[in-house]
């Protein structure tokens, strides 16, 4: 094989492997999956996975930069139900779920509900920035444009994010309760808070 003819292959294989990606983030994945095996996952209507109370895992330190250019670490939030909701401003569902976000965040507020987002692969904070103006997002988002956090954040074998957007629910200790990986509506988004908001 030529030395061009390699070059091609390589680029061939890199393109393909970037293309998977998009595909499989910021699409419309209904989000069935909700682990196998002996995870503790049970998957609901609407492809919300949730675990049982004893079988949570804690993230691991989820902490940086905001796109207001704070420092903001989610281990500050324990004692209130933390909604983190994966993103990007170049995704079409993200952009779809974001005035359901904006709403409920802002009603639940005062019940102890935190909103977290976790902007991911713009490489920029302004188009992300814009986003946020657009939509109303009042809540702070971490700045996580190489997928850092995204990746390191989330113990194997717990509910991970797998595609974007998802959406997380941390309960008040901390630990991973519930996960979509669907834009949700303000319905699916309520019904999956209410239960580990109802938790004592």
């Amino acid at each position: 094989m030529t030395s061009s003819r390699a070059q091609r292959a390589v680029l061939l294989t890199a393109l393909t492997a970037v293309g998977t990606l998009v595909l499989s983030a910021c699409s419309g994945d209904t989000g069935k999956s909700g682990g196998g095996g002996d995870t503790g996952f049970v998957t609901g209507t609407g492809g919300i996975a949730t675990v049982a109370k004893a079988e949570r895992k804690a993230t691991n330190k989820l902490a940086g930069e905001t796109l207001a250019g704070e420092q903001l670490d989610i281990a500050d939030f324990k004692g209130k139900v933390v909604v983190m909701n994966v993103w990007g401003s170049w995704c079409p569902p993200c952009r779809a779920e974001a005035k359901h976000f904006a709403k409920v965040s802002k009603e639940l507020k005062p019940q102890g509900v935190e909103f977290v987002g976790l902007n991911t692969r713009d490489r920029s904070k302004g188009p992300a920035i814009a986003f946020e103006k657009d939509y109303g997002v009042e809540y702070p988002s971490l700045f996580d444009p190489i997928s850092k956090l995204l990746v390191n954040g989330f113990p194997q074998g717990t509910l991970m994010p797998q595609a974007i957007p998802t959406t997380i629910v941390l309960d008040r200790d901390g630990k991973i309760a519930a996960r979509a990986i669907t834009a949700l509506s303000e319905k699916d988004l309520r019904k999956m808070i209410a239960p580990v908001l109802a938790e004592k």
